[in-house]
């Protein structure tokens, strides 16, 4: 754990948020409720600018009733939990195979050289974080990206960077295929067995 992970000396849930973890934990069998130690980490990130402190780690275990071991173990196996923290807008860059093969290097590069940041570095401004991930889950589509919650996909180095753009200026990106691709469909429509369809 890096020591930015550790920095904030305490940590509690909101009341809605206690709430909500409070229905979680319900939703476990009795002795179980250490399984919601993931949605739990969850709800405490998304609490704390999108990264868990130590104290978030350990207020989850003192609530789960488990060792602050386990909780950490969970917490840096899932590249979903960010132990330090990062820009308002974290860009994942799907870099698994698929992705690989249809350009994700240029992706990277492309947010790299126009943010100014390395891989795993912040913006000055706080507004962007770059990270490079594996598979993201939308192989057909590929090159993509996920920001924080949404998914990017179809993306061409110009793409990509307007996409920066208009997060950078306030804008809310349209989700989903660049190129208007509908769900996973052939790049050239969708088709049949015996042609496209119309």
């Amino acid at each position: 754990m890096s020591a930015a992970g550790q920095a904030k000396e305490d940590f509690t849930f909101t009341p809605e948020n206690l709430s909500r973890a409070k229905t979680i934990i319900a939703k476990y069998p009795e002795g179980r409720q250490q399984s919601a130690v993931l949605p739990l980490l969850d709800l405490a990130q998304r609490q704390n600018a999108n990264w868990l402190p130590r104290a978030a780690m350990d207020y989850v275990a003192a609530l789960l009733d488990m060792p602050p071991m386990r909780v950490y173990e969970v917490a840096t196996f899932y590249t979903m939990f960010n132990l330090a923290p990062v820009g308002a807008n974290l860009v994942q860059v799907c870099r698994t195979t698929p992705c690989w093969l249809r350009g994700s290097d240029d992706i990277t590069r492309t947010c790299c050289q126009k943010l100014g940041v390395g891989l795993g570095e912040t913006t000055a401004d706080g507004k962007f974080t770059v990270k490079e991930v594996e598979c993201l889950g939308a192989c057909a589509n590929a090159p993509m990206v996920q920001i924080n919650d949404d998914f990017y996909e179809d993306l061409t180095p110009e793409s990509m960077a307007k996409l920066i753009d208009d997060l950078a200026e306030g804008r809310k990106p349209s989700v989903g295929s660049q190129t208007g691709r509908r769900g996973s469909c052939a790049q050239d429509g969708a088709t049949t067995l015996r042609g496209k369809t119309s």
